[in-house]
């Protein structure tokens, strides 16, 4: 039994030993594992923001203004406690259009407060909407490139990904990124900004109680030594743990007739429910963790008030201060001590969006499949069809034996290759090396005398016409899915398609033909409807090359009798590969490749292989007459 099945107690508190383990202290070991430093992160952040880093400079310098502008009500509270209640006699140097009566006095600071205040909201509001347009623009981009990423990585790596797993970081991982904008500048300068303004007015007022408030500065640095440098793997783990969720959730929700067919509702439930109960207990782990931080300011703070009240009251006592100075001192102290906070604080959050971009920045350092700056690209007029193996064989990224051995054939142009043999023959792989989509492990496959490895892989595709035995249609209308290996076709051509892959017929039946939608996978048709739905989006591409992998093996007779009558003028100037299982599909195929164990072991005509009595005549007698083979 996998893991998987233990409770998510257990799994969580192997995570825990093993969370503890990897972030010992070891002298004179290094993790083998790359772990990018906030620095780093910080310094690939910046670089995302070079294209917008007007919008961002225009935001943060409203928000300074909008800052400073904040700084000036708290003093108010100084002329309106020592000139206002007091009534005492305002400064000297004070302007004469200043009322000096208490009464229009108070109006004054009323009405200017009033007017910087709203002055201040306009210009916050403005900056906070280029920084949030920022954000939204960053998370395009970075989804965009995560996406186009994701899809060229090598054939082996997608499927480790599984697609909810994909989602997730397109949809988490990318998304935290634009979040930075807020985590890492627009919140932490609104800080910094208030906590300068606010330090040069406390040391106006009094010296040594700005001495008070600057010791609790290093504490923040403290907290993030302490704690917050344990936070960002901690989200690592949960945000890993999320896509590993979303995948089983794809995979259950994919597999629905099969978890049905089976009654495996409840199990697949609890699978799903043991994910999710090991992420909420991953993600409480991590909450305590930031917790203590909040401990640690909630308990400071009001402590650090209280001593500085203490001495700023003694102060009036003594006349040293006078009371509209202690109530301006405390009101500053108030936002000199937010701003420590928030900055210790928030810090969790951004380190929990730094390990969805260093999550991301993993994905986008990964190779892509089959990369290369000397790669040629090819037009269809440059292709004649040959296909060439030479000594090729093959192994798996991920398996120890190989699925191909020594094979060498050379295809001619517009010739018929048959596939035949047991399932894991290496049939399958062979077509995934003429589709390049791997490359072989020695040996080397020609398109007409030109190594494939030094073509561009896109280009050289856009000349193969693939019908797979498992069909995959998106959810979208029948037309969209025909069309969908060229977007500029046109109806008409759609339409022709239809007709040759004996389509049309079923596809004028549906409530809206062509502008019918079919569901995800197209699961409102039927098997033998997908089938030939997939055939004529391959014949729609008008490809050079054709690969059929069981193409007709959904259909019934009737339409396999008519489709085989259609996809032989389909094939013909076409170099095409077609496996079987059924044999009595490639009698027509001008050569008929029985592969074994990996290996071709035998190869011709139909005819030439009944007459040698190997293993295909076997087979074929097998299908024909099982009654007196056993």
């Amino acid at each position: 039994m996998s893991t998987n099945s233990h409770s998510s107690r257990k799994q969580f508190e192997q995570y825990k030993t093993e969370f503890h383990e990897e972030h010992a202290p070891q002298q004179g070991k290094k993790s083998s594992k790359r772990e990018r430093s906030s620095w780093e992160l910080v310094r690939s952040f910046f670089d995302l923001l070079k294209l917008h880093r007007w919008s961002v400079i225009l935001s943060l310098v409203t928000l300074t203004i909008a800052t400073l502008l904040a700084l000036i009500p708290p003093a108010a509270t100084k002329f309106v406690v020592d000139y206002v209640l007091d009534k005492n006699p305002l400064p000297p140097m004070t302007p004469q259009w200043i009322p000096h009566d208490p009464w229009p006095l108070l109006v004054f600071i009323t009405i200017s407060v009033i007017l910087i205040s709203m002055i201040r909201i306009g210009l916050q509001i403005w900056g906070r909407w280029h920084a949030t347009r920022v954000t939204k623009l960053i998370q395009m981009k970075v989804r965009k490139d995560v996406f186009a990423q994701a899809v060229r990585l090598p054939l082996h790596r997608i499927q480790e990904l599984k697609s909810g797993g994909a989602a997730s970081i397109l949809r988490e991982d990318a998304g935290s990124v634009g979040e930075l904008v807020f985590g890492m500048l627009y919140n932490p300068w609104r800080a910094i900004i208030q906590l300068l303004g606010s330090l040069i007015i406390l040391a106006w007022v009094d010296w040594r109680l700005l001495l008070g408030a600057l010791f609790l500065v290093p504490m923040v640095y403290l907290t993030h030594r302490t704690w917050i440098s344990r936070i960002r793997p901690q989200h690592r783990k949960i945000r890993a743990q999320r896509v590993n969720v979303d995948g089983l959730a794809t995979e259950s929700f994919g597999g629905m007739r099969v978890v049905r067919a089976f009654g495996r509702q409840r199990s697949e439930t609890s699978r799903i429910l043991r994910g999710n109960h090991l992420m909420g207990r991953q993600e409480l782990y991590a909450w305590w963790w930031s917790r203590l931080i909040e401990i640690v300011w909630e308990t400071v703070i009001p402590v650090a008030s209280a001593c500085l009240l203490l001495y700023g009251g003694w102060q009036v006592l003594q006349g040293q201060l006078t009371l509209g100075d202690l109530v301006m001192f405390l009101a500053y102290l108030l936002m000199l001590l937010g701003p420590l906070a928030v900055l210790a604080q928030s810090a969790a959050q951004f380190q929990n969006s730094l390990s969805g971009f260093d999550r991301v920045l993993d994905l986008l350092a990964e190779p892509r499949e089959m990369e290369s700056s000397t790669a040629r690209t090819i037009g269809k007029s440059e292709i004649s069809g040959r296909i060439t193996f030479e000594n090729v064989s093959f192994q798996y990224p991920s398996s120890e034996q190989f699925a191909l051995q020594d094979i060498s054939i050379e295809v001619e142009p517009g010739e018929t290759i048959a596939l035949v043999g047991p399932s894991g023959a290496g049939k399958t792989t062979f077509c995934n090396l003429v589709a390049r989509f791997y490359d072989p492990t020695t040996g080397r496959v020609l398109l007409d005398s030109s190594d494939l490895t030094e073509l561009d892989v896109e280009s050289y595709r856009n000349h193969i016409g693939v019908v797979e035995q498992d069909v995959f249609l998106f959810d979208g209308t029948v037309a969209d899915n025909i069309g969908y290996g060229d977007r500029h076709t046109i109806d008409e051509e759609i339409l022709h398609a239809a007709e040759i892959s004996n389509a049309h017929e079923f596809i004028k039946d549906l409530p809206n033909g062509y502008h019918t939608l079919i569901g995800e996978r197209g699961v409102k048709l039927s098997g033998g409807q997908r089938q030939r739905l997939a055939i004529a989006r391959a014949i729609l591409a008008d490809p050079r090359i054709l690969i059929f992998d069981e193409a007709t093996s959904n259909l019934d007779t009737e339409s396999e009798r008519l489709i085989q009558a259609s996809l032989t003028s389909l094939m013909q100037d076409r170099t095409c590969f077609v496996i079987a299982h059924r044999l009595s599909t490639i009698t027509h195929a001008d050569r008929i490749v029985l592969f074994e164990a990996g290996r071709i072991t035998e190869i011709g005509t139909h005819d030439d292989l009944m007459e040698a009595d190997g293993k295909y005549r076997e087979m074929v007698l097998l299908q024909t007459s099982p009654a007196e083979v056993s």
